[in-house]
């Protein structure tokens, strides 16, 4: 967390020497997981999720997005429509930590020195690492092997307007698609745990992280102008 922070305050720094405006804030909200464990919702909160956000506007249609997430993520057969899992009764809990950096690109134009209320949707992607609990079953009970880290690929969709003269509000759903299949237990990368392997192996597990985003703006006006 120290060194996140760190990077964090790095980059704000550096980035408020250039005429450009920029934004900071946190987002609240919720997280939930899809994979071999549990029910399949794709939008289903049931642990909270909370983080900072820092933006670089470069122009009133496309910013640079630097953020850092936490949660937990939790799920139990006994809350799944499938019989098969329901009857095999797993469940557990993993703890993410994630950064993520990106482009965040507004449907409609967004400059933020126009003081008059705008609201526009927006997407954003780009890469995230986050880190996680290798998990493994035994009787049916979780347990946890070692800490790893993953890369996945962010895709958030989100509506904003500007509340107030420096304060933006953002409501956003961000699906994360990850390159690992052991968020939940069931594919363990311990050789020594093959046998205990089970689910879909060929498929890699998802995280949600649905809420608000509320940051506040500042610095120079920027020329959105090209220079010839």
């Amino acid at each position: 967390m120290n060194r996140v922070n760190i990077l964090f305050f790095l980059i704000l720094g550096f980035t408020t020497v250039n005429a450009q405006i920029h934004e900071i804030g946190v987002f609240l909200g919720g997280s939930n997981y899809i994979g071999d464990v549990g029910p399949t919702t794709y939008i289903a909160p049931n642990e909270f999720a909370y983080g900072l956000l820092y933006k670089w506007n470069k122009s009133p249609r496309h910013s640079w997005r630097f953020s850092y997430n936490q949660a937990k993520i939790t799920s139990s057969d006994l809350k799944s429509n499938s019989p098969g899992r329901t009857q095999r009764g797993y469940n557990f809990e993993n703890d993410l930590k994630e950064v993520s950096l990106g482009l965040e690109f507004n449907f409609f134009d967004f400059n933020l020195h126009d003081f008059e209320t705008k609201i526009t949707p927006y997407i954003y992607s780009g890469v995230s690492y986050f880190a996680y609990y290798e998990l493994f079953y035994i009787s049916g009970g979780q347990r946890e092997d070692y800490r790893n880290g993953a890369l996945a690929i962010p895709m958030v969709l989100g509506v904003k307007s500007n509340v107030f003269k420096n304060i933006i509000l953002g409501v956003e759903v961000g699906a994360r698609y990850t390159m690992t299949d052991n968020l939940d237990g069931s594919n363990p990368k311990n050789k020594i745990l093959s046998p205990l392997k089970f689910g879909d192996l060929n498929s890699n597990d998802w995280y949600v992280f649905s809420g608000i985003t509320l940051t506040y703006t500042f610095g120079n006006e920027p020329c959105y102008c090209v220079h010839k």
